[in-house]
């Protein structure tokens, strides 16, 4: 069972994100979230669903050896699954066709690697598409590349970089916001590939769709970095047992 024990500092952090977030959602009228259903070419749609099938083979057999081998991890593994569900169902509008959203998937890579939250994301994403009507099943392969392969696998890297290098918390709040700037990268990149510009091609169209991605994505992922730190400091006090099996507390510098 998890004990939290918030400091002040924790709390003025924890309200300073939640604040962000909100106010981010506020100033925007609401609208569908990822990729919505059909409106990748239907090549590009099967491109990205065989690109997500390997990852998706890796993450069950990841997901099977922890549930396996350490199955008191269970609880954190739906903690994690969780904090991914809610944080992407924020929604904003961006370009057409898209919106921007916090990710939720650096948390869930520190703690459990990326291959792991390949099946968190897939497995939000999936709900989101049939019970909230947010993104789609044509584009899921499109919307997991981009969120739960390409964020969790720069996000890794980037952990491991800074894991022995600084603090938990900035290693933390780097991992988590450079994840969710680098999945609006990629989602940025499929929008391009399928619908280059008349006159400008490829690259006019991706940086027309970053461009509008960056004004929202930018105070999101800062926000998500803050928020991701902060239940990471929580857990490390109340899940001690599961940091320990996790090799997460001698790992990072306090």
């Amino acid at each position: 069972m998890f004990r939290f024990r918030v400091r002040p500092v924790q709390l003025f952090y924890l309200i300073l994100a939640i604040l962000l977030l909100g106010a981010s959602t506020a100033w925007a009228a609401p609208q569908r979230m990822h990729i919505m259903e059909g409106f990748l070419p239907l090549p590009w749609a099967a491109f990205w669903w065989v690109v997500a099938i390997p990852f998706w083979i890796l993450g069950f057999r990841r997901v099977r050896q922890i549930v396996t081998a350490r199955p008191e991890l269970r609880l954190l593994l739906g903690l994690a699954g969780g904090f991914i569900f809610v944080l992407s169902a924020l929604k904003l509008p961006s370009v057409t066709g898209s919106s921007s959203h916090p990710t939720g998937t650096g948390l869930g890579t520190v703690l459990f690697g990326p291959f792991v939250v390949t099946i968190l994301s897939t497995i939000a994403l999936i709900f989101q598409a049939l019970l909230l009507a947010h993104g789609g099943i044509s584009t899921l392969g499109a919307n997991v590349v981009s969120m739960g392969v390409a964020g969790p696998l720069l996000a890794a890297g980037i952990w491991h970089l800074l894991r022995y290098r600084t603090s938990a918390w900035l290693s933390v709040f780097l991992t988590a916001m450079i994840a969710d700037l680098f999945t609006y990268v990629v989602t940025a990149t499929q929008l391009a590939l399928a619908f280059p510009d008349p006159l400008s091609g490829i690259v006019g169209s991706w940086l027309k769709f970053i461009t509008i991605f960056a004004v929202t994505q930018v105070p999101l992922a800062i926000s998500e970095g803050i928020l991701a730190a902060l239940v990471f400091n929580l857990l490390r006090t109340s899940a001690e047992v599961e940091f320990q099996e996790l090799g997460l507390i001698r790992s990072v510098v306090r």
